[in-house]
């Protein structure tokens, strides 16, 4: 049953990062379940392999910084609910297709069986499809949010979910680049594609349902611009440096399969480089927001202090 106003947990700018992302999921994952078809309904195979790769344990970061975002600027946390969900399950449908056969072809995805090793191939790809089509049906449906907020979300998010300029675009980029040499400019464009580019639009779409201002929204779109960067950098790193159990899926994957890489191009020492520059750019595009911006600060320094 959904909280009312009342009993939601604080707004942003007043509960430390840790906290917030307790409350986040437990929200989210809460809303989620709401949201998503019962196990026990026809087709059940569909159903549970949605389940199973939506509750496998993810962080809920693309919605835990969309609701921190919209807050940041004074959305209610009810209005904001919804679209974080979407963004949920299409960062967990993008997971399951790209842990197929024809696509990185991983068994282990957030410390368990992928979905396609549990349930088949094409109950997973069918799962996937599932949850696209259902993230976009949460949105239309938000009776908490104007028509017109509604179109300008959808819009949004279509774009970052695909091609030429979004998550689609950056996994074909990433596909083509395997097994050969990629310059510096390549490599950042497939990060800014495939990570960054859903990233970028959980933090705008918090920005539009608080009706941000037009400066706001450049501002905000720096900063996630550079949050997803580091991201993909520190994904990249860890793929290098931690195992099986810290990051839940296959460690070292990305040199077996020659992806192109920040470790690959630069090296370990220098790839902590280029983490402090995006960090610090991140930062830096906060500094004309005329707002409270403690929290968005803190996310960035979680990113680039994760270990997971």
């Amino acid at each position: 049953m959904m909280k009312t106003s009342s009993e939601m947990p604080g707004c942003a700018r007043a509960v430390p990062l840790p906290e917030f992302l307790t409350q986040a999921r437990k929200l989210v994952d809460s809303e989620l379940d709401r949201l998503l078809p019962d196990e026990s309904f026809s087709p059940k195979n569909i159903h549970a392999a949605i389940r199973w790769s939506v509750f496998a344990g993810g962080k809920r970061f693309r919605p835990a910084l969309l609701l921190a975002v919209g807050e940041t600027f004074g959305a209610a946390r009810e209005s904001l609910l919804a679209t974080a969900c979407a963004l949920e399950m299409i960062h967990t449908y993008s997971l399951v297709h790209d842990d197929l056969p024809s696509m990185d072809n991983d068994d282990l995805r957030r410390g368990r069986p992928t979905c396609h090793v549990r349930f088949g191939e094409a109950t997973a790809i069918l799962a996937g499809d599932a949850l696209l089509t259902l993230a976009f049906k949460t949105v239309a449906e938000d009776g908490k949010l104007s028509a017109t907020k509604r179109a300008l979300l959808i819009s949004e998010i279509a774009g970052a979910a695909g091609t030429p300029e979004g998550m689609v675009a950056g996994q074909a980029y990433d596909l083509e680049a395997e097994s050969r040499k990629v310059a510096a400019a390549e490599l950042e464009l497939i990060h800014r594609l495939k990570t960054g580019a859903l990233i970028t639009a959980a933090a705008r779409c918090g920005a539009i349902i608080a009706d941000g201002s037009t400066a706001a929204l450049a501002a905000v779109t720096d900063y996630a611009s550079q949050l997803g960067l580091l991201f993909q950098i520190t994904d990249d790193l860890l793929d290098v440096t931690a195992t099986a159990e810290a990051i839940g899926k296959t460690p070292g994957k990305d040199a077996r399969s020659r992806k192109a890489t920040y470790p690959a191009l630069y090296g370990i020492e220098a790839t902590h480089k280029h983490l402090a520059a995006a960090h610090a750019s991140a930062c830096a595009a906060l500094d004309s927001i005329d707002e409270p911006t403690e929290l968005l600060r803190s996310i960035a320094d979680f990113i680039l202090e994760r270990e997971s």
